[in-house]
């Protein structure tokens, strides 16, 4: 499955600091699997940078226009 391929697989995500100064990504899958991922701050940035520019592409071809979801 490439990247932009839909898919039926769920999971859970949460985003916060760590204790040792880093910033973890940490998703549990419906299946159960977990998987913490932990990056440096500039590193977080890098990724919050290419999440808000994929958002943009979506919007610019009218596809994310729909209702936001509540956390």
């Amino acid at each position: 499955m490439g990247i932009d391929k839909q898919s039926d697989v769920s999971a859970n995500i949460q985003i916060g600091p760590t204790d040792q100064g880093m910033v973890r990504i940490y998703i549990e899958a419906d299946d159960g699997t977990e998987l913490p991922m932990d990056f440096d701050p500039e590193e977080a940035l890098d990724i919050a940078e290419e999440l808000r520019a994929a958002a943009e592409a979506v919007r610019a071809m009218g596809q994310g226009a729909g209702p936001r979801k509540k956390k």
